[in-house]
């Protein structure tokens, strides 16, 4: 079935679903204008609205303080890109070691296991104030003492005990005749875990990773506990200074402008990850 201009028709059902998507696209967009409108609203008719907006939406300030935040804002990004290296190849170690069947490696699952055991129980800030004053005060010779170096080990130490229970779950996601099939066609365990387990395992966890990763750019700011002075530590200097806090919401404004791309990129690798999931191979 063809249209007035040769192209294939659509179905019965392919025009009710789209008439159910057209509808479903204006309800929701009245419904949020309606919610939106209402917040603003009740938010504008607040009797400290007008000291809330000067004190957080102060245009001038919100330029000045712009300036000195972004340029701070490159070192949350520098240790991000750094920290998330590390973090993928050590995770990666980690949840292979934990995943190994040979009796011989039982010293190295114990270790990995509880690597990852006291890593995702001790907090990120205290894991930052132990390494970040801790190192330094030991006086070791030839050892680094910038407290960015060791906010960054900091991140990825804790980081890697999360990401690594990630990529366990992926690999533990597939199934056991991929392990057995690569048995059988005379792979090792270790070439079955390299070329069969691993690429599927990976595939499965990217957006989970992608979660992570959003979560590690946010902790980049906790840097600034043992020193550095970051996007959010200039924010503070930068309120300090003025007494308005404008320069918080610039703060945020710069986070939300990495964050929001990469939530949105997660979502859309959910969704093809369920689509390939649910519809079945075409006939």
């Amino acid at each position: 079935m063809t249209d007035a201009v040769g192209r294939p028709g659509l179905t019965p059902r392919q025009l009710r679903e789209r008439r159910d998507r057209r509808r479903s696209t204006a309800v929701a967009a009245v419904s949020t204008v309606v919610v939106f409108g209402a917040v603003a609203l009740v938010v504008s008719r607040a009797s400290g609205f007008d000291e809330v907006r000067s004190s957080f939406f102060d245009g001038p300030e919100f330029t000045e303080s712009l300036r000195e935040i972004v340029p701070a804002f490159w070192l949350n990004v520098r240790v991000f890109l750094v920290a998330e290296v590390f973090i993928l190849v050590c995770a990666l170690l980690l949840a292979v070691a934990r995943s190994s069947r040979a009796p011989a490696l039982f010293p190295v699952r114990l270790f990995a296991t509880v690597y990852v055991d006291v890593f995702r129980g001790i907090p990120v800030l205290l894991v930052l104030f132990l390494l970040g004053f801790g190192v330094p005060a030991l006086r070791l010779e030839g050892v680094p003492n910038d407290p960015v170096i060791w906010g960054t080990v900091a991140l990825i130490l804790s980081y890697s005990a999360y990401v690594s229970e990630v990529y366990r779950a992926g690999i533990d996601s597939v199934h056991e005749t991929q392990r057995a099939a690569a048995r059988a066609v005379g792979l090792t365990g270790g070439q079955s875990m390299r070329f069969v387990v691993l690429p599927q395992a990976v595939r499965r966890v990217v957006p989970a990773l992608l979660n992570d990763f959003i979560a590690l750019q946010k902790e980049t700011s906790l840097l600034s506990v043992i020193g550095p002075i970051e996007a959010a530590r200039q924010a503070q200097i930068e309120s300090a200074r003025s007494f308005n806090f404008t320069s918080y919401t610039a703060a945020a404004l710069i986070f939300l402008a990495i964050t929001i791309p990469l939530t949105r990129l997660t979502d859309h690798l959910l969704g093809r990850q369920r689509r390939r999931m649910t519809v079945g191979p075409a006939g």
